[in-house]
């Protein structure tokens, strides 16, 4: 009975191709789904292993057809297992757990937690332009005005407006980027390069 049962097994090199071409490529979202869920940094890295062990504890009976779909149903178990063992139980860590649907298309919902973090960071770098800039480049690109209406609304000239939506847009790209989003006028910029040998 034995030997039969090892028979159904998938083979240890059809099961190390299928976890390197479909399993290993979504390590990145599932590292960001273990941090989120269970919020220590320090534990991601344990628990991303404990899970790729169970995955391919079960996938030696036979491949599962949607890979990201098992992937993080092994995954939502293992952090609820996780959770309830450990000596300080979150409730509210397993009560999210558990209301997250079977079928939930983590694609989508981590490129919406990805867009929604974006946009808090740009909102960040958008506070840390000076007003008149700010508020050029809300009107600009949030609001939709256009240039000259944007000039006509403010009081200023159209020269102006262009010249504080380079500034804001460029600050804003630097603090999107991981920079500290300050706003550097191109006279300082000019005096900053002349000076260096």
């Amino acid at each position: 009975m034995r030997w039969k049962a090892r028979l159904a097994t998938v083979e240890d090199d059809v099961l190390n191709a299928w976890f390197c071409r479909e399993v290993l490529p979504l390590e990145r979202t599932l590292v960001r789904f273990i941090k989120r869920n269970i919020g220590a940094d320090s534990e991601a890295g344990d628990l991303r292993q404990e899970i790729y062990e169970r995955v391919l504890k079960g996938a030696q009976r036979g491949l599962p057809e949607h890979c990201a779909a098992y992937l993080f149903a092994v995954a939502r178990n293992h952090l609820i297992n996780h959770a309830k063992r450990g000596r300080i139980i979150s409730i509210e860590l397993v009560a999210d757990l558990e209301l997250l649907p079977q079928d939930v298309d983590v694609f989508d919902s981590e490129r919406h937690l990805t867009a929604r973090d974006e946009l808090r960071r740009a909102l960040q770098g958008l506070e840390r332009l000076p007003p008149r800039c700010r508020e050029v480049v809300r009107l600009r690109k949030v609001e939709g005005y256009t240039t000259r209406e944007v000039a006509e609304k403010m009081g200023i000239g159209i020269d102006t407006v262009e010249k504080q939506m380079t500034n804001g847009m460029r600050a804003l790209t630097d603090f999107m980027l991981g920079g500290d989003g300050r706003v550097v006028r191109p006279k300082l910029v000019r005096a900053l390069t002349r000076r260096r040998p």
